[in-house]
Formats: C-alpha cells, structure tokens, sequence
C-alpha cells in the first residue's frame, strides 16, 4: 500500500484544455496574431505556461519578450476563465475522496503557475483535505525536475517506496522516474497511451478506480 499519491493537474484531474486554449488564443488574439483549435493545445500544454505560448506563437516571434508580453494577457485572462469549461474527469472526485477515507496523503504537482493551480484545485476538490498543492514557482525548477516532488515527500516524511505519481504525459513519468518513484500513467489525458509507454510508465490505467486499486493492496 503506497501511503502518499502525487497528482499531475491538466489532463489528469482536470480537463482544462478548452480553457488553457481560450486564454491562449485571447492573448494571440491581443496582437493579431493566428489563433488556434482549442483541441490543439493539447500537444502545446504539459511545460508551463511560457512553453505553451511559446509553442503557440509563429517561429519568428518566439522570442522571450514576446512570451513575457503575451503572459501577461493570458494570465490575466486565465485567472477570470479557468473554471468556465473545465471540470474533473469522471471519477476523479471519487477516487480522491476513497483515497482521503484510506488515510492515503494526497498532494498536486503542476507546471500551471501556484495562483492558478490553488484556484483550481480548491474550487473543484473542496472536500479533499490535500497535504500540498504545488505549481510553478519561482526559484522551483519546473517538471521533469524532481524538486517538486521531493519537495512533497519531504511534508509527507515517507519513504520513497510509499510513494506513487500520476500523470497524463511522458513529462509526468520522467519526472517520477527523475524522483525514484512509481509511476502511473493515464490514458484519459492530453496525451496518449503512446508516449506514456516510451517515457516508461510503470503502469497505465484507463480508469480512476484502477488508481485506487494500484494504491491500496
């Protein structure tokens, strides 16, 4: 039985994308520059939020001043939308509060920014008493660096044997495995079966409650 389960955010708790897209294309649109479908983002996403605009802008205006302009528009933006269209995957709510009733310690790690991240996590998980609710910061490198993690299993004081990481993305699995951790793979995100498997996933599920059962046994 693992004793303290690390959460991905986007694309494994939560289905944001719609809403990462509308801020990005917002902040595109600010500059007249090309826009695009919001299903897209999900290959942009998974880095942080200066990767993703980076990602979004055309080569020849990927330059750093370019991405700290367009942040601030998309921040802004972001932090009045990001509830609008995005919801908890199916499941997801259950399994977070059959892990809480197990006494399993429950934290997030993200490359969303913190103030989003928070905002997130407390407005659709209100009932879930997490030990951490981690996103970017500055000074923190962001994932696949395994500070964030460590950082966690610091506040849970567990052994690293007790601990498992969840994740849509092969920047998820790197990350566990950069932390000597377990990892889990879902196949319900942004990215697919896939890449999680290249990345070396140790396991990849297609349901919440196959979390639970990878959990507790």
């Amino acid at each position: 039985m693992k004793k303290l389960a690390i959460f991905d955010l986007d694309g494994t708790l939560i289905d944001s994308i719609a809403d990462l897209g509308a801020a990005t294309n917002y902040a595109l649109s600010c500059y007249e520059l090309p826009t695009h479908p919001l299903d897209s983002y999900r290959m942009r996403v998974g880095n942080g939020v200066n990767k993703l605009i980076e990602r979004a802008l055309p080569e020849s205006e990927r330059s750093p001043e370019r991405v700290a302009q367009l942040r601030q528009d998309f921040t802004r933006y972001y932090n009045d939308h990001c509830t609008d269209r995005t919801r908890p995957y199916n499941g997801i709510t259950e399994l977070l509060k059959d892990l809480q009733t197990e006494n399993v310690a429950i934290a997030v790690a993200s490359n969303k920014y913190q103030h989003a991240t928070e905002k997130l996590v407390r407005h659709f998980f209100p009932d879930i008493n997490f030990l951490a609710i981690c996103g970017q910061r500055d000074g923190i490198p962001i994932k696949p660096d395994p500070s964030v993690v460590f950082e966690i299993i610091g506040k849970a004081a567990v052994a690293k044997a007790q601990v498992i990481y969840i994740g849509d993305s092969g920047v998820d699995i790197e990350t566990a495995r950069r932390a000597c951790v377990d990892s889990v793979g879902v196949s319900w995100g942004f990215r697919t079966p896939a890449e999680l498997a290249q990345a070396g996933a140790g396991t990849i599920v297609d349901t919440p409650d196959q979390i639970f059962n990878l959990i507790i046994k």
